[in-house]
């Protein structure tokens, strides 16, 4: 079975590594990917569409936008959010079917407070999705202290302490429980080394504190030590939470993929997305058995930039980006991506958080302009 295994991995290494004589950048440019479709896969597809709040509807408009324009066949659905906290049955059954009517879901950014129907949690649950990714990454134009970095965070979604089982024991003593279960955290483990595998990773950084939470971060160890017993080829490593804040502050470039409970996960999620540019730079999904939610990988919601018309698109197009691979439209991923890519190296039209003064309308523009 382990031959069989390492056969495989060995050609997947051998066919990501450039074999190929050195070529000028013109002439690979004309070079295309081979791509074999199923039947209908030309299609259009039907994404669900959630504005969210805040600068939401700036970016949802600005993904619609550059996807007509590159005449990207996918078609949205809206759903809208419903700012309520008392909201009838009926109401509530049918934002969830209409949650549950496509398998693919492209998400405005959602605080977790009580005026909205539906948060982030909320939506995880009804979906069932688990994995929550982040792809930290340097992009030439957005000028960073660390270069050359490359993180995929991994994040488990459905447990730990968003549970949400607290309550008060005597008055002011509040007791919250953190759940953590084998079943989950073998689930997450197992996607984490799978994304490796496919994705050409070298190493897997598991985040804990189970020098101090021994019966629950110490089952999230156990798990992610079991699954990696199966992929001998990827690296492992176990950190402290603490020790993986200050070595992201110091040297973010040794890490390859970061695997880490709920937490964890959403603090440093953040963390990442700040080394990189900000809220507005890393994409992020969230993925299931049968559904995938994409959004910015920072869950900033940018109230304070709402109705200014300045906020960063980067994060919410690339992560359609990431949809459109998904659902197997690489062409027009590449395409765009290429676009925000140029978009940001030229300098010419830059947000406020990246330097500039230029408004989500101007930056959307550009891309239109500069798509190939």
């Amino acid at each position: 079975m382990f031959s069989l295994r390492n056969n495989l991995i060995r050609k997947i290494r051998t066919y990501g590594k450039h074999t190929t004589p050195k070529r000028s950048f013109a002439k690979m440019k004309k070079l295309s990917t081979t791509f074999l479709q199923r039947p209908g896969e030309g299609n259009v597809k039907r994404v669900s569409l959630i504005d969210g709040e805040g600068v939401g509807p700036y970016l949802t408009d600005s993904v619609q936008e550059i996807f007509q324009a590159a005449q990207v066949p996918v078609r949205f659905e809206n759903i809208p959010m419903v700012e309520a906290k008392e909201m009838s049955i009926n109401i509530e059954k049918q934002t969830l079917d209409k949650l549950h009517q496509n398998d693919v879901i492209l998400k405005g950014p959602i605080s977790n407070d009580d005026t909205l129907m539906w948060n982030n949690h909320e939506i995880s649950k009804a979906l069932e999705i688990y994995a929550y990714i982040v792809h930290a990454f340097t992009i030439p134009g957005v000028n960073t202290r660390h270069k050359d970095i490359d993180i995929v965070l991994i994040r488990e979604n459905s447990e730990g302490e968003y549970a949400s089982i607290e309550h008060e024991l005597l008055p002011g003593v509040i007791e919250s429980i953190k759940v953590i279960t084998r079943e989950s955290s073998l689930r997450i483990a197992e996607y984490a080394f799978e994304y490796a595998l496919l994705s050409n990773r070298k190493k897997i950084t598991v985040v804990h504190k189970a020098n101090i939470m021994k019966l629950c971060d110490g089952e999230f160890l156990e798990a992610a030590r079991e699954i990696s017993i199966r992929y001998p080829t990827i690296l492992y490593e176990e950190m402290i939470v603490d020790a993986t804040c200050m070595n992201l502050a110091t040297n973010p470039q040794a890490f390859d993929i970061m695997l880490l409970p709920n937490l964890y996960g959403s603090i440093i999620g953040s963390i990442i997305a700040g080394i990189v540019g900000g809220a507005g730079i890393a994409p992020g999904a969230n993925i299931g058995r049968k559904y995938a939610v994409f959004e910015q990988g920072a869950r900033h919601s940018g109230k304070e930039l709402a109705f200014t018309g300045q906020a960063n698109p980067t994060a919410f197009i690339l992560s359609a980006v990431m949809m459109l691979r998904h659902l197997g439209l690489p062409f027009f991923a590449e395409q765009i991506q290429n676009s925000v890519f140029k978009t940001l190296e030229e300098q010419k039209i830059r947000t406020p958080d990246i330097g500039g003064n230029h408004h989500t309308a101007d930056f959307t523009r550009r891309i239109i302009e500069n798509l190939d």
